[in-house]
């Protein structure tokens, strides 16, 4: 089960267990035709092979996408095919054996459509089975209600095994978003720990060791006029070394001081390390993105602000996040493939990221348009305005 866990993805294992549902039903296609007392008709065999290929291959090629972010015409176009599908096949075959496919349908409808729509046709779809089961020469209606009866009640159960895995794919998607965001929430607060230490050591050194320095030279300077002969050489040379060593400690503070700024790629590469979806390609200053920690910390909300886009809103499967650095200051861009919108909405989200940027003198701009996905450009000076 562990080997399991590391190999396969949940959605994949729920791919593959579609599929030898698939092809356990189509055994019969191999045997079917000579158990017959009166075998299939040729049209009969060949259709039914074609609509479980159908199946099938429409099965395959978008459980590999799940989950879905296409459009919902295409979902609806998708559970159509493989609906009809499977209908067309207990039609041709003149048995129950499509129920067998719609309960891989069941098990894919809480992926597809809205879980009302979902429940919906999952009864339609189960009604019309003992419709098309119900005109098989030698089925009563009450045989094929029974049997649609059976087959809508496994359904539900693969219906609601299809909610659990949704629910628990979001939930894990959502937790390795947060970790990856605490990550690098972390990161930023070590640098910030660090830099407030070097800040306290420094005041320090700069009033205790700094100011006792200052006096102890003061005085030095008042007995060079006081003493005479050899203790004056002595005098003047332990002024000398105090004056020194109050250069270096000054020099000491000044760096210490200097060195307080951030390395905000590092935070990126952090944050987007264990996003699952949408893939993420981060282009980065080959060198060290050094920033003070406030603005590292707003350009970095900016970034989880567009992953959380990308991911909830914009069903992108790439997104492109760009980081420049110049003597004016640090910019941010981030674009999408996703559906964008025709005019974009400024929720809670976007409008802190716009407030942050304007309290350090910066700006915020966002494109979109239907198809061209979503891009965003934060920009904060060097310096803050004021």
């Amino acid at each position: 089960m562990e080997f399991l866990q590391v190999r396969h993805r949940p959605i994949e294992l729920l791919r593959y267990a579609g599929m030898f549902a698939w092809l356990c039903a189509s055994i019969p296609l191999f045997l079917m035709y000579f158990w017959y007392e009166e075998p299939l008709n040729t049209e009969q065999y060949l259709a039914w092979w074609i609509l479980h290929l159908v199946f099938g291959f429409t099965y395959w090629n978008q459980v590999k996408s799940l989950p879905v972010r296409t459009s919902m015409p295409h979902r609806l176009l998708t559970v159509s095919v493989l609906s009809v599908s499977a209908l067309g096949v207990s039609m041709m075959a003149e048995t129950a054996l499509g129920g067998i496919l719609l309960l891989i349908v069941a098990g894919l409808l809480p992926w597809m459509l809205p879980l009302a729509m979902a429940l919906a046709w999952l009864v339609g779809q189960n009604v019309l089975l003992v419709l098309v089961v119900s005109n098989i020469p030698d089925i009563t209606f009450s045989d094929a209600a029974l049997t649609g009866g059976l087959f809508l009640g496994i359904s539900l159960f693969a219906f609601m095994s299809g909610m659990v895995a949704l629910h628990q794919n979001s939930a894990r998607i959502e937790l390795r978003k947060v970790n990856s965001e605490l990550r690098a929430t972390q990161a930023l607060l070590a640098d910030n720990t660090r830099i407030a230490e070097r800040v306290r050591i420094a005041r320090e050194l700069h009033d205790l060791v700094g100011h006792h320095l200052t006096a102890l030279t003061l005085n030095l300077e008042v007995a060079t006029h006081l003493v005479e002969g050899k203790a004056l050489e002595h005098v003047q040379q332990a002024h000398s070394l105090a004056k020194l060593l109050l250069v270096d400690v000054r020099e000491v503070v000044s760096d210490m001081r200097l060195d307080d700024k951030v390395d905000l790629a590092s935070a990126l590469r952090t944050l987007v390390s264990d996003m699952p979806e949408p893939e993420i390609h981060l282009d980065l200053p080959y060198e060290l993105a050094l920033t003070d920690p406030l603005r590292a910390q707003v350009l970095l909300r900016c970034a989880q602000e567009i992953i959380t886009n990308s991911v909830r809103h914009a069903q992108a499967d790439n997104l492109w996040i760009c980081l420049i650095l110049d003597e004016d200051g640090v910019a941010l861009t981030a674009r999408d493939d996703g559906q964008g919108v025709e005019t974009v909405k400024a929720g809670n989200g976007l409008n802190g990221m716009a407030e942050r940027l304007r309290q350090l003198g910066g700006e915020l701009r966002i494109e979109s348009s239907p198809g061209a996905g979503f891009s965003l450009h934060a920009w904060v000076p060097t310096e803050a305005m004021t």
